[in-house]
This record gives C-alpha cells, sequence and structure tokens, in this order.
C-alpha cells in the first residue's frame, strides 16, 4: 500500500485549517495515554474536541459517546486511535455522519478503511498523528508540545 497519497503535505495544512470540530474516536480518560495527549493538546489550540469511547461518559470535560453516529453535531475531522482492523466499520460511520476527513494515527493503516472514505467523500490522512502535524505546520513545536514563547541559549543555573 503507498502511504504517500495520504500524507500530502497540503492536504494535510488544508485539513488543519479548515476544520474546527474533531472527534476522537478511541480517545482515553487516561493522562498517559497518548489519544488524550493529543486530545488537550488540540482543545487547547482552539478545536472542539468530541469524545467516542463507549467506556467513557465525559473525557477532558466533554461528554463521550458511544460511536460517531451519536455525536449530535457536525463533524469536520475523525481521528482515529483504534487498531487498523476497526478503521473500515469506523469509515462507514465517518461517511455516515458526512465527515470531512478521516485522520488515522500513526500505525493505523487499513486500505479498505481508506477506501471506504475516500468513496464516500471524505479525505484520508493516514498514519500521521494530528498533533505533530498541527505543531508542524501552525509552528507549535516544543518538547512538551506547547509554545513556551521563549527562545534562549542560557541554561538557568549555569553561570
Amino acid at each position: 500500500m503507498d502511504l504517500n497519497r495520504y500524507q500530502d503535505p497540503s492536504t494535510i495544512q488544508r485539513v488543519l485549517h479548515a476544520g474546527r470540530t474533531i472527534a476522537i474516536v478511541g480517545l482515553s480518560n487516561n493522562e498517559l495515554r497518548a489519544s488524550y495527549f493529543v486530545g488537550y493538546y488540540l482543545k487547547r489550540h482552539g478545536y472542539r474536541v468530541i469524545p467516542v469511547n463507549p467506556r467513557e461518559t465525559t473525557i477532558l470535560g466533554e461528554t463521550s459517546y458511544p460511536s460517531l453516529l451519536d455525536v449530535p453535531v457536525p463533524v469536520d475531522i475523525v481521528n482515529v486511535f483504534r487498531a487498523p482492523n476497526a478503521l473500515p466499520a469506523i469509515a462507514r460511520e465517518a461517511v455516515a455522519i458526512g465527515a470531512g476527513t478521516l485522520w488515522c494515527q500513526f500505525g493505523v493503516i487499513n486500505a479498505e478503511g481508506g477506501r471506504i472514505a475516500e468513496d464516500g467523500g471524505a479525505t484520508v490522512v493516514m498514519d500521521r498523528c494530528l498533533k505533530i502535524e498541527h505543531a508542524r505546520y501552525l509552528g507549535r513545536m516544543h518538547w512538551l508540545g506547547f509554545n513556551t514563547q521563549r527562545i534562549t541559549s542560557v541554561r538557568t543555573g549555569l553561570q
């Protein structure tokens, strides 16, 4: 499978600038999980984050829904933190709710899921992290994931 077609920089930038509401499928309530950190980062940077996790009622202070079909508002981006074999079903739900983009995190690679979303009119980004791409293109890359707005070569405590 050629992933380059799902990793076009101009497509990624367009999605990041156009999308405002992101449903995160598989968002965990565990602060140590990558999905939690990505959701926290996206909320901090002005996106509306909608958790989709049937095992939780609230995550990041937002109501969590059992599936994409239960989300009561329009969704621009569906961000997937699930196993690759779950992607075809998630892609079908993303198409059913009219999501503009199906974004699959690192390692979430499934050709059938990508094809279902594309056939349904959605843009597909695969094997890329939404948080990393946001930081790369919008200039907010920092080792903690946040822009400290402080640039210095001075090491504190060293004289």
